[in-house]
């Protein structure tokens, strides 16, 4: 086989304004299937670069359908499942979750699985992700195997649950602890690199954040020193209600504050010494606008600064891998004259355009995209593209996606002209919009009047009526638009698609009521036999009813804004709430662990198996104004990993979490706090603000594109919002050495190579 240099001397920087060279091209090899392989490995760079993936595995024939294979969406979402399998696990496994509620006092599994049924599951599960190993190992090789810290700790974290599961069986599925649950959310970092990415950002930027923290800490010390030193016990029962329930001992009043410190008990913590005088307000005052206004904000603010630093720093990698894929996909394609062609010492490399559309034809990506480098290629009059010009080709890929809409279809009758012409105009849409406002209003009407009537006392015929009236006009609308749009046309709108599904929905359902509650109208009943009632279903039309009124959000710009920066945070962040997910996922195994059975209900309260100190404890808690037993907060517990995840939301949400923090310390001990603590810094310190930041730094990216943009406009541009675009302007392009040196270390493209020269560059 014939070999050329994978980068050859003279690198130029090439120009647009060349010549055909003036003998024949130079081919790759003297064989057919030479010239197959390097196409093959050309479409698997070109897919590395389009998907920002690394170019550090194996070229030859074999470990390239392989590796087609894997990254294919098939077997892409294959792996997606089975992670999406083991992670719910957790929901059926003992403790169960299947139960109709999570009340203690009348909590009742429905279904428990018989030892070996979830065990079975994981083990297929498990089986996978070895083999799944053992294909990641066998493409990169083994040298970089072993530098890859993420395959390593892979391989671990399989090896662990493999013994833990044989634990498991030997015991009979009798274990209260599994290790291997702890770990699973391990199985969905290692399958996203940009969730890997992120989390390597978080702990580069915990560091950075110490000394703020530690100044949180100290501002909670000193003012929990004064608060102590303030509201003694005093020799008046009356006036020391302020040291009895905030302010009893060290624990007690630094809990108090750290609680104030999210606003959680805020004004109920200061309430009684502000009743016996007006200034011990300045105290809580104090506290309360330097730490949460000032030192909570300025540790939210250096988080997303720094976090933000790494990240870019973290896409800069991204954006390397991208010009690596397309530059080595370029040097196994290029071809030169055999003879000089701009001067007598000079010569350009290029790509034939032949070979780049026989290339782009085979890679896998959006049809869009891949049309748009076609086109773009093939633009090239002299038939073959220089180096810069072939990186450009790629420069579509960062570019908006715009929408065409199918041409209106041609009508020999002048009636349905007429009807095209009519019902294919902007104001149609407004007119539809104002309908379903008068639907809301009518639906929101009928609620008002009848919100304290019983379903026996409703008359449901006036509403049906309305249903009945507005769905005929929805229906006249769908079919109109299809006449003036054509099918293609009316479907290559979004709204119209939201319109039509929701449209069909209701007319099914009013057949079905029609078919169940016949004629006439004054027999209807809501008592009504039948699978389901009348008001039910009518119920059911006016959710959708009222569903349907969000067409309206395209129609407004920064409604419209809003609405497509919430779907761009599903498609493109879904790394930053994958970290959650695995956070959220840990706690709440911790916490069935920890906490599991730790809650008393009523009804077992009075057993003789109960410690006399904790029924104690809550017989006088229950008295308790705004207590756990009080407040009916029986459904909030860690009995189950449903459970704790719902505990874990509220305690998120900072509302009340200070009961939960009383009730747990109660039940069991003082230094459960540290557990619900950390749950806090985690939650709501680092991860919410966190991803808040990024939300707003999604809106202002898609604001400042669309600023000046018409609504029409914006339906028609499809932007792209991907992590690495919204921070694009601050990473600088990698240079031409840092390219070339990232090639010439590669491994698995030496064997192409005669000789590589850093010393041309």
């Amino acid at each position: 086989m014939e070999s050329f240099p994978l980068l050859p001397g003279g690198v130029h920087s090439g120009s647009d304004n060349y010549r055909a060279p003036k003998e024949t091209p130079f081919y790759w090899g003297t064989q057919g299937h030479d010239d197959e392989l390097y196409i093959q490995q050309a479409v698997v760079l070109i897919e590395d670069a389009v998907h920002y993936r690394s170019i550090n595995h194996r070229m030859d024939p074999r470990s390239i359908q392989l590796y087609r294979w894997y990254y294919s969406r098939l077997c892409q979402w294959g792996l997606n499942v089975v992670i999406f399998v083991i992670l719910v696990l957790a929901f059926i496994e003992r403790p169960s979750s299947l139960s109709v509620t999570s009340d203690l006092r009348s909590k009742h599994t429905l279904w428990e699985p018989p030892c070996g049924l979830t065990e079975g599951i994981e083990i297929i599960c498990l089986l996978i992700f070895t083999f799944d190993l053992i294909v990641k190992s066998y493409l990169i090789g083994h040298e970089e195997f072993l530098k890859c810290k993420w395959l390593v700790a892979y391989m671990v974290v399989i090896s662990v649950s493999v013994i833990d599961w044989t634990l498991s069986l030997s015991m009979a599925c009798d274990d209260t602890m599994r290790i291997r649950k702890l770990i699973r959310p391990f199985y969905l970092l290692q399958n996203s690199s940009l969730m890997k990415k992120t989390l390597k950002c978080i702990k580069r930027t915990i560091p950075e954040i110490t000394s703020v923290i530690l100044l949180v800490v100290l501002h909670l010390c000193v003012f929990t020193m004064f608060g102590m030193l303030l509201f003694e016990r005093g020799e008046n029962p009356e006036k020391n209600m302020e040291w009895e329930f905030y302010f009893k001992n060290f624990s007690q009043s630094l809990t108090s504050l750290l609680v104030l410190l999210t606003t959680a008990n805020n004004p109920d913590v200061m309430t009684p010494a502000y009743t016996l005088n007006r200034g011990f307000s300045v105290f809580f005052i104090l506290f309360s606008g330097f730490g949460t206004y000032f030192l909570m904000n300025l540790l939210t603010a250096i988080i997303y600064n720094q976090f933000r630093g790494y990240l870019v720093m973290s896409i800069q990698t991204s954006i390397l891998r991208r010009h690596l894929g397309i530059r080595a996909a370029f040097e196994l394609l290029h071809c030169q004259s055999q003879e000089p062609t701009f001067s007598e010492d000079e010569t350009v490399e290029c790509v034939m355009v032949q070979t780049v559309l026989k290339v782009m034809r085979r890679v896998q990506m959006k049809g869009y995209y891949r049309d748009a480098i076609m086109k773009k290629a093939s633009q090239s009059s002299s038939g073959y593209i220089p180096r810069e010009a072939f990186q450009r080709l790629f420069d579509e890929l960062d570019k908006d996606r715009m929408k065409y809409h199918p041409p209106l279809p041609e009508y020999s009758s002048k009636f349905l002209r007429k009807v095209q012409f009519v019902f294919s105009q902007h104001y149609v849409t407004v007119v539809g919009n104002a309908v379903a406002l008068a639907n809301v209003v009518c639906i929101c009407m009928i609620l008002v009047i009848d919100c304290e009537k019983t379903l026996s006392e409703r008359d449901n015929y006036y509403l049906e009526t309305i249903n009945c009236f507005f769905i005929l006009y929805y229906l006249l609308e769908m079919v109109l638009k299809m006449v003036a749009f054509g099918w293609t046309g009316y479907v290559s709108y979004g709204s119209n698609i939201f319109d039509g599904s929701l449209t069909a929905l209701l007319l099914g359902l009013q057949i079905s009521i029609f078919a169940t509650y016949s004629l006439p109208f004054s027999y209807w009943n809501p008592a009504h036999g039948g699978l389901t009632s009348l008001w039910e279903m009518v119920r059911l039309v006016n959710m959708l009813s009222i569903f349907r009124f969000l067409r309206i959000i395209p129609n407004i710009k920064l409604m419209a804004l809003v609405a497509s920066t919430m779907v761009d945070l599903v498609k493109n962040l879904r790394a930053f709430a994958g970290i959650l997910v695995v956070v959220y996922y840990v706690f709440a195994v911790l916490g069935v662990w920890l906490f599991r059975g730790a809650i008393i209900a009523p009804a077992t309260n009075l057993s003789t198996t109960v410690d006399p100190r904790i029924m104690k404890m809550t017989v006088n808690k229950t008295l308790q104004c705004g207590s756990y037993e009080q407040l009916g907060y029986w459904s909030n517990n860690f009995d189950d990993f449903a459970s704790a995840l719902v505990l874990l939301y509220n305690i998120m949400m900072m509302n009340n979490w200070n009961v939960f923090l009383d009730a747990y310390a109660r039940y069991t001990t003082e230094w459960s706090k540290l557990y619900f603590i950390a749950w806090w810094l985690t939650s709501s310190v680092m991860w919410v603000n966190l991803f808040i930041a990024l939300i707003l730094e999604n809106f202002i990216y898609k604001w400042d594109r669309n600023h000046g943009c018409s609504n029409r406009d914006m339906e028609r541009t499809d932007l792209e919002t991907t992590i690495q675009l919204m921070f694009r302007q601050q990473i600088a392009e990698p240079t031409e050495e840092e390219v070339v040196t990232k090639l010439h270390a590669h491994q698995h493209l030496q064997h192409l190579t005669m000789s590589m020269s850093l010393d041309k560059i």
